[in-house]
Formats: structure tokens, C-alpha cells, sequence
């Protein structure tokens, strides 16, 4: 039996293994690229462990309105933009940044879509690209800054639900990040522990994630 997969995105390897993304599977090659996905994304999961980060899909759906697509722990940290003409790109770090920045000055302005009323934002069908990488998995990683500041504004966190594509996507994603982080806490309580006098003279530390937030 023939399997024909179209196209595999040269974006798809993200750190080591990493996750792949594959698109217009045609016939019965179906079958064997969602198993290649699915053992793909579970290491994406282990590598998570190591390192909290987020693999994004961000899709242009209207002129400057975006949705999240797809989105899954890696152990590095990429944006993958795809415009309504087809074409897609891996957003540069100076281009998160900006982006950053932009919505920060929008949030300290009170014209942020994030902070804006639900309903208001859905009227006007759907939020720009900052605002939507804002409300991704990646905002900790790449705006921790900004995120302190969103974190406990109501509107923020339904807005966040609503830049995804449907509430099964969202709930994909939410279920990923939590398993991760489960994976990453129960690697960390059954890693062996050092006992007697020198065990004492060691600090171990641990940084807290916002992930399914």
C-alpha cells in the first residue's frame, strides 16, 4: 500500500525529534502519518520535560485577524505563521519581540483586544497577530513580562480561549501542556535523592510554569 503525504513542512523537526506537522495526506496514507504524528508529539512531550516551551501554529483567517491552529510542548520555543496566501513562515525572535512590545503598548493604552469585553472582540471577528500570540502557550516564553500583567484580568482569559480555532482545539492544547507538566513533576518526585551531611549543603530550585492557564 502506497502512502503519499504531499507536503512535510521544513519547520517541522523542533528540537531533536521534535514535533511534526504534517499536511495534505492523501488515500490510505492517512493512517501512517497520524501514527508517525503521534510518536513525533510524544516526544515533543519528553522534551518538554526537560525544557518548558511551545511549538505554535498561528493562521491568518481574515485580513489581519488570526486563530491558533495547532499548538504542543517542545523543547524549544517557535511561532510558525500561515498567511491566507498560502504561504508560511517560523517568526524570527526579533519579530516576537516587536510583536511583544506592540501589544504591550496597546495593553498600557487600554485598546488591547486581549483586555477588551468577550463579545466586543468576537463583533469584530477575531484579534491581530500580537494579540493572538499573547493568548497562545508560547506568551510566558516570549512576553513573561506582559503576561504578569494579563494573568488576572478576566476578559484576558476568555479572550484567550476564543483566539483558537474551536473550543476542541483549545482543549488539545490545554490537555498537552498539562500532561507535559505532569510528566516533568513526576520525573522530578521519583528522581533519587541524596541523603546525610552533604545532602544539607545543596539547594535544589524549581521554576513555576503557567502553562494551561
Amino acid at each position: 500500500m502506497n502512502r503519499h503525504i504531499k507536503k512535510i513542512s521544513n519547520y517541522a523537526m523542533v528540537g531533536g525529534l521534535g514535533a511534526v506537522v504534517i499536511a495534505g495526506l492523501q488515500g490510505c496514507g492517512d493512517a501512517g502519518a497520524d501514527h508517525v504524528q503521534q510518536q513525533a508529539q510524544q516526544q515533543s512531550f519528553n522534551e518538554a520535560s526537560k525544557k518548558e516551551a511551545a511549538f505554535v501554529v498561528i493562521q491568518e483567517v481574515a485580513k489581519d485577524k488570526y486563530q491558533i491552529v495547532d499548538e504542543y510542548p517542545s523543547a524549544t520555543t517557535r511561532v510558525v505563521l500561515k498567511k491566507m496566501d498560502g504561504t508560511e513562515k517560523i517568526l524570527t525572535e526579533e519579530e516576537l519581540d516587536a510583536l511583544v512590545k506592540e501589544e504591550a503598548a496597546r495593553v498600557d493604552a487600554g485598546t488591547s483586544d486581549l483586555t477588551k469585553n468577550p463579545d466586543e472582540v468576537k463583533d469584530g471577528g477575531g484579534m491581530g497577530l500580537a494579540g493572538t500570540l499573547m493568548a497562545s502557550m508560547a506568551a510566558g516564553m516570549v512576553g513573561s513580562f506582559l503576561m504578569n500583567k494579563l494573568m488576572n484580568n478576566q476578559n484576558y482569559q476568555q479572550n484567550r480561549k476564543s483566539s483558537y480555532k474551536s473550543p476542541s482545539t483549545y482543549s488539545k492544547s490545554k490537555n498537552s501542556f498539562n500532561k507535559a507538566k505532569a510528566s516533568s513533576s513526576s520525573k522530578k518526585s521519583t528522581s533519587p535523592k541524596k541523603s546525610g551531611f552533604f545532602s544539607n549543603n545543596k539547594k535544589s530550585s524549581s521554576r513555576s510554569s503557567s502553562f494551561g492557564g
